[in-house]
């Protein structure tokens, strides 16, 4: 069956985003498909001087988290404090169907930008506003980052160890960008779906700060309805009491996680059996413990039998006997150990990006499979104002030095 074109070909984006919340946004349309054009200052967009850097070697053009999340789009340098500058964002806007934007109030105040009158200038645009606290409220200018937005939204009070003396420890993987980018993602796609009704676009006010306090897992509810805080614990669920651990050391020294569930009749039958068939199970199988209370009085007991039970194994093979009885396991893998994961093999995960001097590089695949849509190739993040003569050869023609003094 012949595929259809891109999800979101011929939608051309003008991305203005100076932090990884905006950049995601525009990757994960530019991955649909779409035209995203990045307007960096002269200077380059701060990201660029995140590390790390391929080779090591500090420049605008080899950050790799820069890599990551700009690939697919265009590199046009203007300097929106100047005329020209604002000449290009302004040619720009008139043809485009969304603007990312990253800009806090004073800052759009001190350029001049309105977005809600560029929301009326341009009445089928789609203005994504993502800022760390939103455009009005007391807070709208203050500074934010991953780790800010975490604890002032509340998820960084779940994270950490049952060692309480220990402060709350930040997650990895730039999880509040990544939780207001979903939130704008779903937005942008709302807001399409409603120009295709009415033929306008709108004013997206998305922010950092409210999108992480709707994403502390369970702290809302216990508070809202029993009113009774959570407390963080070492790889699991903040609970409002302590719950066993549920890593299990492995005999390769590695580590497996698993769920141990005493009260559910099928899952720890079928953890007896599974011991069992290793002469493990030894006082498991009196039938003393097919009782839910007389299990959980001997917790103790089935504790310390199962984590002998994985100190004899391997923990890949724990992995996948421990799945074929229907349990719930996974083997923790370090960021490296991916490159050979078999599923993500299988999958064709990692793809194989070129990058002029250093080859071919791999990247995370596309986020999105469609079976009735062609797949977007996936290119290299540009390398500063790489498409700005491009872009000054249409429209209004500015010269270099009125978009970039």
């Amino acid at each position: 069956m012949a595929q259809a074109p891109h999800p979101l070909a011929g939608l051309k984006v003008v991305e203005v985003a100076h932090d990884i919340g905006g950049e995601f946004a525009g990757l994960l349309l530019a991955q649909m498909g779409a035209e995203v054009v990045k307007l960096e200052p002269p200077e380059g967009s701060p990201t660029r001087q995140v590390g790390p850097f391929a080779k090591g070697q500090v420049d605008p053009n080899a950050s790799l988290n820069f890599w990551y999340y700009n690939s697919n789009k265009k590199s046009v340098t203007a300097d929106l404090a100047t005329p020209g500058g604002m000449a290009v964002l302004t040619d720009r806007l008139a043809d485009a169907d969304i603007f990312i934007s990253t800009l806090q109030p004073a800052a759009l105040t001190a350029l001049g930008l309105d977005l809600y009158a560029l929301s009326d200038t341009h009445p089928r645009l789609i203005v994504a506003s993502i800022t760390p606290f939103g455009l009005t409220g007391p807070w709208a200018d203050y500074k934010s980052s991953d780790l800010v937005a975490l604890a002032a939204g509340g998820p960084l009070n779940s994270c950490g160890y049952d060692d309480h003396s220990i402060p709350p420890i930040r997650p990895g993987g730039n999880q509040a960008h990544h939780t207001v980018t979903s939130f704008a993602q779903i937005g942008l796609m709302l807001a399409l779906l409603e120009r295709q009704n009415t033929g306008r676009g709108q004013v997206l006010d998305v922010s950092m700060h409210e999108a992480c306090a709707v994403n502390v897992e369970l702290a809302n509810p216990y508070w809202f309805y029993p009113r009774v805080h959570v407390h963080r614990q070492t790889c699991r669920h903040a609970q409002p009491s302590p719950t066993q651990s549920a890593l299990f050391r492995c005999a390769d020294g590695r580590y497996v996680y698993f769920a141990l569930i005493l009260s559910e009749p099928k899952a720890w039958n079928a953890l007896v059996n599974w011991m069992d068939s290793k002469g493990m199970a030894v006082q498991l199988t009196d039938p003393a413990f097919s009782d839910v209370a007389y299990r959980q009085e001997h917790f103790h007991e089935v504790q310390e039998l199962v984590e002998c039970f994985f100190l004899i194994q391997d923990s890949h093979e724990a992995y996948h006997d421990g799945q074929a009885a229907g349990l719930p396991i996974g083997v923790l893998n370090a960021p490296e150990d991916l490159f050979d994961d078999e599923h993500l093999k299988a999958r064709e995960f990692f793809v194989d990006v070129a990058h002029d001097g250093l080859g071919k590089v791999a990247y995370p695949g596309a986020l999105y499979r469609f079976s009735s849509f062609g797949e977007v190739p996936r290119t290299a993040a540009p390398k500063l104002g790489e498409h700005t003569d491009e872009t000054l050869g249409t429209g209004a023609a500015k010269t270099p030095e009125e978009v970039a003094p």
